[in-house]
Parts: structure tokens; sequence; C-alpha cells
């Protein structure tokens, strides 16, 4: 009974800490002017982006890495010291716990990179438990259904995710 309670206890720390960086990475986001479902729509974008703007954006997708970073970081930590004190089957838990955050690491930062590569001035990608939310710094003239695509092909293949569990963001002007 007692191996129930402090693994129960563990999953619900993780479950906080996890939910904790979510709510600071999306309140440090500004509501984006357009928001473009994965349907295949693209929504207009009028938004001329000035140099200030830009250099706006830019701390944007810093800050949302490094406050994305300090909550895993804050996480593990958590999970390191839960299973110092833990039995053999918590430390288990709390080890491939350890790793899947690893994981998602290393796939956000792959994806970032990849988005990059096709030419898109920055992104942000934050998977969470069956799910992919991108902000992406848009071309001239907005994002549009085709780099919508690219942006999600990207995301499937990296992933093996469903078109459906990901949402794509312009990043607001």
């Amino acid at each position: 009974m007692k191996k129930i309670k402090k693994r129960g206890a563990v999953y619900g720390v993780v479950a906080l800490l996890l939910c904790t960086a979510a709510y600071l990475n999306w309140s440090y986001v500004e509501p984006p002017a357009d928001l473009l479902q994965t349907d295949g729509n693209s929504a207009d974008s009028a938004a001329a982006t000035s140099d200030d703007g830009a250099a706006a954006g830019e701390d944007y997708f810093a800050s949302s890495r490094l406050t994305r970073e300090k909550a895993r970081d804050e996480a593990v930590s958590t999970l390191k010291e839960l299973s110092e004190s833990a039995d053999a089957d918590a430390k288990e838990d709390a080890a491939s716990q350890i790793s899947a955050l690893a994981a998602a690491s290393v796939q956000e930062a792959n994806i970032e990179s990849l988005i990059r590569a096709k030419g898109y001035a920055d992104a942000v990608v934050m998977l969470s438990d069956g799910s992919a939310n991108i902000v992406v710094s848009p071309p001239e003239g907005g994002l549009q259904a085709d780099d919508v695509t690219k942006i999600r092909d990207i995301v499937v293949s990296e992933t093996g995710m469903s078109a459906g569990q990901i949402k794509i963001v312009e990043a607001g002007s």
C-alpha cells in the first residue's frame, strides 16, 4: 500500500510540473492574430512586421524555449529527488519519465531545426502527451496552406502523430 501511495505522489508531482510548464509557456504568449487550423485552410495575414516586431518575435522564441527548458529541468530535478527516496518500482517509473522528457526535448529541437531548414525564420515546438503545438515565424504574406502542410509533414514524420494532433500557430505581429 505504501508503494502505491509513493507512486501516486510521483505521478501527481510530475503531472503538476508538466501542467505548470505548459501554463507558464503559454502565459508568456500573446494571443496570435491568426490561428491556423490543421485542416489545410489558411487564414489571411495582413500584418507587416517592423524591425521592432522582428526583435519582439525573436524575444518570444527565445523566452519560450527558455521557459520550456526551465520547466523541464525542474521536472527532471523533482523526479530525481523522488527517485532517491523511493522503492525500485518508483525509481524505474522516474527513470522512464526522465527518458521520455529527454526524448521529447530532442524531438522538439529536431523539428525546430527542420522547420528553420525549410526557410522559416524561427519556430518553437511544444510536444505533450499525444499533441504538438508549433508557433512559427511566418514568411512574408503570412502562412499559407502549403506552409502548414510542410510544417505538419515534418512533425508527422518526426513524431508519428496524426495531422489532427498538431496545431500550428502563426506568431503574432
